[in-house]
């Protein structure tokens, strides 16, 4: 199978005994991911993210652009093998947690593919969140702005420019 290119998001918020705190622990990732013959072709700067939900810490985060002969479930697979080599465990959805690995884009466009949807809890790219985490525009603006999300035909430049937009919270009253 001919190589596909992956957008992937990279977080983590808790410090790993070996590899040491956050920025660490994402740097280690990369090295993971090269050791598993995966080929990183960029790699966005690591930013710092206040808390989503009750994770607590702040996170560090950063976004690879990787190329892999891996189809998306067989890439899944090794995501979470490496998050678990890290020391993570299934618990809570927002959690602290050392690492988190998650695939945002596919340069062959949706999986599943399209018509079929992916069912509640499995896998599905564009990463169903993409457009509300700015945890993850941000570094992917810097090395992938204009990849389309096959899902809404923006790309992420498009997509980070809508999040930062201010909307109201509450309109004027009108006059009586």
């Amino acid at each position: 199978m001919a190589d596909t290119s992956y957008a992937i998001a990279i977080g983590s918020n808790r410090r790993h005994g070996r590899h040491g705190a956050p920025a660490q622990v994402i740097a280690a990732a990369l090295d993971a991911l090269r050791d598993a013959d995966v080929r990183i072709r960029a790699v966005s700067p690591t930013i710092h993210t206040a808390p989503w939900g009750p994770a607590g810490r702040s996170f560090a985060n950063a976004a690879v652009i990787v190329a892999t002969p891996l189809d998306p479930p067989a890439l899944l697979r090794l995501l979470k093998a490496i998050e678990r080599s890290f020391g993570r465990r299934r618990g809570r959805r927002w959690g602290q947690r050392v690492l988190d690995l998650d695939i945002m884009l596919w340069s062959e466009g949706r999986w599943p593919p399209f018509p079929t949807r992916a069912a509640p809890g499995r896998l599905a790219i564009p990463h169903i969140g993409l457009a509300l985490r700015p945890f993850v525009l941000v570094p992917l603006t810097a090395i992938a702005p204009g990849w389309r999300d096959a899902r809404s035909g923006l790309s992420v430049r498009q997509l980070h420019a809508r999040l930062k937009r201010a909307s109201p919270v509450d309109p004027a009253p009108r006059p009586q």
